[in-house]
């Protein structure tokens, strides 16, 4: 971590672990949480995140080299093409990326882990001229949220956008879908998750096009959200951040409790 730990933030990511991790609970329709031995997983269709969610912190070498190969064992016996290993900087033992390195996993760019109390963020939405925010209602706001998110990350939207479909359709009382626009063209997208059982939410997305950043679209979308986590009765909004985004979400009360890097592992054909 980057900042000096303290008590608060040890016990809020004590926390976070027990809650978000070793008793995570699937994150969508269609999916399954598993403790597998030393491990938590999700299992779900190939389409849908798939991957380990929590490691024992009691894992030494051993233990652990035992724990990836039974994964690696597990996902190539379902015939997946990829999954995941999502690792944070505090797991053990220490040199754990290391290890799934050497397993043939490969390391995607890391974010971080930042919390805040929904009682200490503001929840009054400030928009530039010319855009308003509307929740996500049905396949065409999901058509926008991917133009959106497509032009501020330049990535691919197809895994997401049948998952954005699924929880609209299945589960819409722990989905929140958010969409700026000028006009009636998206400029900046948003996702919450609210995790029933636990005291987080979790905001995903929040990309905005080129021509829009720098301009309060992202703090209205984070302001938003955190209004209607606080009307649901949660306490804490959780985010796994960009450079990009982490020092605007500092700005607003965010703390930072570790770093997430997603270790991907892909079977050789």
């Amino acid at each position: 971590m980057s900042e000096r730990t303290t008590p608060h933030r040890e016990s809020l990511l004590a926390v976070f672990d027990r809650e978000m991790r070793e008793l995570a609970r699937p994150d969508g329709p269609g999916v399954r949480v598993e403790r597998a031995g030393d491990v938590v997983r999700q299992v779900g269709a190939p389409h849908y995140w798939n991957g380990v969610v929590w490691s024992s912190p009691g894992l030494d070498a051993a233990r652990a080299d035992a724990a990836i190969a039974a994964q690696v064992a597990h996902w190539t016996e379902l015939g997946y093409d990829e999954f995941e290993w999502k690792l944070y900087a505090h797991d053990r033992p220490a040199d754990l990326g290391a290890r799934l390195l050497a397993a043939g996993f490969e390391p995607e760019e890391p974010e971080t882990l930042l919390v805040a109390p929904v009682a200490d963020l503001s929840t009054e939405v400030r928009l530039p001229d010319g855009v308003r925010l509307r929740t996500v209602r049905d396949e065409a706001d999901v058509e926008l949220m991917a133009r959106a998110h497509g032009q501020a990350f330049g990535s691919d939207w197809s895994r997401l956008r049948h998952q954005v479909l699924a929880r609209l359709k299945e589960d819409p009382d722990h989905f929140v879908g958010v969409l700026a626009l000028a006009g009636d063209e998206p400029v900046s997208s948003a996702r919450m998750e609210l995790y029933p059982g636990t005291g987080f939410a979790g905001l995903w997305g929040g990309g905005t096009v080129e021509a829009w950043r720098g301009r309060g679209v992202y703090r209205a979308l984070i302001a938003f959200r955190a209004g209607i986590a606080a009307e649901r009765g949660y306490r804490y909004l959780q985010v796994d951040a960009t450079e990009d985004s982490r020092p605007i979400l500092q700005r607003l009360g965010f703390t930072t409790l570790s770093t997430t890097t997603p270790y991907v592992y892909r079977p050789v054909s």
